[in-house]
């Protein structure tokens, strides 16, 4: 049986290739080991990319995803998504306008990670009333 570490190697391989077949040019921050790592390292990583605006969108995988997400959106200009199915994954681009894509390596298939993938990075940001309240969510790090 594959451990999660070899799992998850192998999923941040699967993730590039999703993303190239959609059209983008994903960058990889690792891992590239199945060693057990400590995944803030890749999730500032990813975030600061991201924050500086230097890459306009992040993926992140973690066991559960919760820990990449709860990295990432220390960071003022992230707003980083925990997705498990399309629907959050639309959502999540539609009314929040997120920025980082954070996955529960754990969780999904091989097929429900491609299709969510594919929704979040195929879905705009709505705008209107959403905008405001993106703009409020970002407020918060404004008055620091």
């Amino acid at each position: 049986m594959q451990s999660y570490a070899e799992r998850s190697e192998r999923l941040s391989a699967h993730v590039c290739d999703i993303l190239e077949k959609l059209g983008h040019t994903p960058v990889d921050f690792g891992t590239h080991s199945p060693e057990s790592v400590d995944y803030p390292e890749y999730a500032i990583q990813v975030s600061e990319k991201v924050n500086s605006g230097e890459h306009k969108l992040g993926v992140l995988i973690c066991g559960s995803g919760q820990g990449m997400c709860m990295t990432a959106n220390k960071y003022p200009n992230v707003r980083g998504a925990l997705v498990y199915n399309d629907n959050a994954a639309k959502l999540t681009r539609q009314h929040n306008n997120a920025n980082i894509l954070c996955l529960p390596g754990r969780e999904l298939t091989d097929d429900v990670l491609e299709s969510v993938i594919k929704v979040w990075f195929e879905t705009e940001f709505e705008g209107g009333r959403h905008d405001r309240r993106v703009k409020k969510i970002h407020s918060l790090t404004d008055k620091k």
